[in-house]
């Protein structure tokens, strides 16, 4: 093993997976911003869902004051749009690029998501967590769930069959990604539970 010096981030020296999200928010005047987020993930077993943030970014600003957020979780068809949404911003701070993108409303919330993303969550601020440097935690709870039918599990079908038809667009920080169509069942110990 090599070590590494922790003197500076470690997370540029080596790939990691990821999810690759789009989080929806509204704007201060109305319009709704779409961000990507890889770093991403339930939060327990339950509903709730957190991803990283830094209060610099509108998508922070917008939350704290709204208190809600949307989730997409696109497919691998949508690489570019998902890219679209880390356009920077202008000079007035709009993302004009935004009102390109398909997108749907949100039903509980008053948010968007990318449309026909795969996974769709309407989730209301549960906490902010500050404090990882620069970075925060934002967490919610997940108050509408939406799954297209073709990527929804059930005792009918295979696992890896449904991985396979339905592939899973993943992010492979730093700067990568890449389309997961082959899966594995996991070697479980016997009598193993979550």
């Amino acid at each position: 093993m090599k070590k590494i010096d922790t003197n500076h981030p470690v997370w540029d020296r080596f790939f990691t997976v990821n999810p690759l999200v789009i989080i929806g928010s509204k704007e201060e005047d109305g319009n709704y911003d779409l961000a990507p987020k890889h770093m991403a993930f339930p939060m327990g077993w339950k509903n709730y869902f957190g991803f990283v943030c830094t209060p610099r970014h509108g998508t922070y600003q917008n939350i704290k004051r709204t208190g809600e957020f949307s989730v997409s979780y696109p497919k691998p068809s949508q690489v570019v749009i998902t890219s679209l949404t880390a356009t920077p911003r202008c000079e007035d701070n709009t993302k004009p690029g935004l009102d390109l993108l398909p997108q749907t409303q949100a039903e509980l919330i008053d948010s968007v998501f990318v449309k026909d993303s795969y996974v769709q969550l309407e989730c209301k601020l549960e906490k902010f967590i500050d404090g990882f440097g620069i970075n925060s935690l934002i967490t919610g709870k997940i108050v509408q769930a939406y799954v297209d039918e073709n990527s929804l599990r059930n005792n009918d079908r295979d696992d890896h069959e449904l991985i396979f038809e339905a592939p899973i667009l993943s992010y492979l920080s730093p700067g990568r990604y890449s389309v997961i169509k082959k899966s594995h069942s996991f070697p479980f110990p016997k009598d193993f539970r979550k």
